[in-house]
């Protein structure tokens, strides 16, 4: 099922990059199957909303795209990459982390992502509610296997951040940051929610789920969080695709995880990052239960512990899982 999944994307691939009719004769060369296989396959992905012509002793070719999400749609862009190359995309789930965790029981591969219009139950930090309606959002959980410490997977959540956020801001122009450690903010609102979660022995990770929740083309909200949560569609004034920028999210995430795989820290991304840091040389609230002192942020460590400065002058450090940080005039 798995070759079939990923043939697929790739037929897709080629369709989309053909100048003329592909032919049956030829596919079935490229992939070493039959032509009743890549028939199937073409037929999967009509049925998927691609509008493909077929021509005896021609072939085929791709007519029109799919506008909705579509696993082949991603795969067909990421072939020659870990990140995305075999997905599975769901009309409705309860969460794509509860789902993604079971195909990682199952032994799926590194870069597997689980997609989906909507979620019935999905969920944010400390068990929090994230509004799932269908059709506006992306709601997806990525499939990692790293060979790192347990204590070192609270820095893929801030490369999850980083790599929304430069693909928010390549796909939509607009001026998206990050607020420290991991939510991507435009405008002084929240635009996405990253829930990482792992299973991991003393001395190994098994799996970590990294999932993902973005405001797209949501046009309300609820009650609760209005003021503080927006989209990409009310930032920009503008319909936009999904399926690109769940692309230009891998492509960003898979450079960046690779960069931190490499070096086993963040050191080789502190200064892009910072550059992203909305709370950058900006007093903040650094709020620990009841307790709130004013600092100046002012970076991250190779750690991706926020870097502050206390009223007394001395520079200090904050690991993420211990305190929340706020602005001193809003959310920012």
């Amino acid at each position: 099922m798995k070759r079939n999944q990923g043939m697929k994307g790739e037929i897709l691939h080629l369709l989309q990059h053909a100048s003329d009719y592909v032919s049956g004769q030829e596919l079935s060369k490229i992939f070493g199957v039959s032509r009743t296989s890549i028939w199937k396959s073409i037929k999967a992905l009509t049925d998927e909303g691609y509008e493909i012509e077929g021509i005896q002793k021609k072939g085929y070719r791709l007519v029109g795209a799919n506008i909705g999400l579509s696993a082949s749609a991603i795969e067909a862009e990421r072939v020659k990459k870990i990140m995305g190359r075999n997905v599975r995309c769901f009309e409705e789930v309860t969460s794509t982390n509860d789902l993604a965790k079971r195909f990682a029981e199952d032994g799926v591969e590194e870069g597997f992502l689980v997609v989906s219009d909507r979620q019935s139950a999905g969920r944010g930090r400390r068990g929090r509610n994230w509004s799932s309606p269908s059709g506006s959002g992306i709601y997806m959980s990525l499939i990692l296997r790293p060979n790192i410490p347990a204590m070192k997977t609270p820095m893929i959540t801030i490369i999850g951040g980083m790599a929304i956020c430069k693909g928010v801001r390549k796909i939509t122009g607009l001026d998206a940051q990050i607020k420290w450690p991991n939510d991507v903010v435009i405008n002084g609102k929240k635009i996405c929610g990253i829930l990482t979660e792992l299973s991991a022995e003393i001395d190994h990770v098994n799996y970590v789920v990294l999932g993902i929740g973005i405001n797209v083309n949501t046009e309300e909200f609820p009650e609760e969080i209005k003021d503080t949560a927006t989209s990409l569609k009310i930032e920009s004034k503008k319909t936009l695709s999904r399926i690109e920028l769940i692309n230009c999210f891998l492509e960003e995430f898979e450079r960046l995880y690779q960069c931190f795989i490499q070096d086993g820290s963040l050191g080789g991304l502190v200064e892009e990052y910072d550059r992203l840091l909305v709370n950058r040389d900006r007093e903040v609230y650094i709020i620990e239960g009841e307790k709130k002192k004013k600092a100046l942020a002012k970076g991250i460590t190779k750690e991706g512990h926020l870097r502050i400065v206390n009223q007394d002058g001395v520079e200090e450090e904050v690991m993420s899982g211990e305190v929340s940080v706020r602005g001193i005039y809003g959310y920012v």
